[in-house]
């Protein structure tokens, strides 16, 4: 008998490709739970604090299937119990076609449903035209999205465009998006002494927040140097080269002026 037109639409999403730069099988910090965490090559941003340069390359990494990456998760299921799978990158959003079969198929997982999460910048919002919904094959992706980590790099347009090479109207439509589908979000921010810890900025970040009624999250990341080495060996320059780690002590006094900040908006 003849396989049915479901059954063959399930076998090539199954078999559809991506290009993966790594897999970490047991993260704790992207999303709830043990996890995962699935590396993608591939982004369009250049952000001067970024520790991945070696995943900006959307032509390098190694072509992976959906099915592997399931093969790979089954294998240690036990210890996903409370996690699920998340992807990031580099962008993974630059990939949307495999990501978005990645997800559907882990809602759909023969041992029980798998939790998504995204971890994105949201920089390839309308990448694919100037449809006023957005692009199509995000959307798709978020059809199956469970949790949505949140990168706010800079919330002033300029500084937003000198940090990281690229515009951020964009990613504050996606933001918008995320809202109007109520798909929870975690937002993240990079704390850099004297590039993304101003007063103004965490402000409006905090009000950011207020806006979408779906976030259910705040990150701050204290800035390290421990990419450098990366961009030695590709020879790339660093733009922050002489910039010191952010102090830790001070990441609870910014979240609690973003905060503050959401909830003076909220009322």
């Amino acid at each position: 008998m003849g396989k049915t037109a479901d059954t063959r639409d399930a076998m090539s999403a199954s078999q559809t490709m991506g290009r993966v730069h790594s897999f970490e099988t047991f993260g704790t910090v992207d999303g709830p739970g043990v996890r995962l965490v699935v590396f993608l090559q591939g982004c369009p941003m250049r952000c001067a604090f970024c520790h991945n340069p070696d995943t900006w390359d959307a032509s390098a990494g190694t072509p992976t299937s959906v099915d592997e990456v399931l093969q790979t998760f089954e294998r240690n299921r036990p210890f996903y119990a409370k996690g699920g799978i998340t992807v990031t990158g580099g962008e993974p959003l630059a990939q949307p076609g495999f990501v978005a079969s990645l997800f559907a198929a882990a809602h759909e997982a023969r041992g029980g449903r798998i939790h998504t999460c995204l971890d994105t910048s949201g920089a390839t919002w309308h990448a694919g035209g100037p449809e006023a919904a957005g692009n199509p094959r995000i959307g798709a992706v978020l059809d199956h999205t469970d949790l949505v980590l949140l990168d706010i790099k800079h919330t002033d347009p300029e500084a937003h465009e000198r940090l990281c090479g690229r515009p951020l109207a964009p990613i504050l439509e996606f933001g918008d998006e995320l809202s109007r589908r109520g798909v929870k979000v975690v937002i993240r921010r990079v704390l850099v002494d004297g590039l993304t810890d101003g007063a103004d900025d965490l402000d409006e970040l905090g009000r950011l927040m207020a806006r979408w009624p779906n976030v259910c999250g705040l990150d701050m990341l204290p800035y390290h140097t421990m990419g450098v080495a990366k961009y030695e060996r590709l020879g790339l320059d660093y733009r922050l080269a002489g910039k010191e780690p952010f102090e830790p002590s001070r990441v609870a006094g910014c979240r609690r002026r973003v905060l503050l900040a959401r909830q003076h908006a909220l009322q």
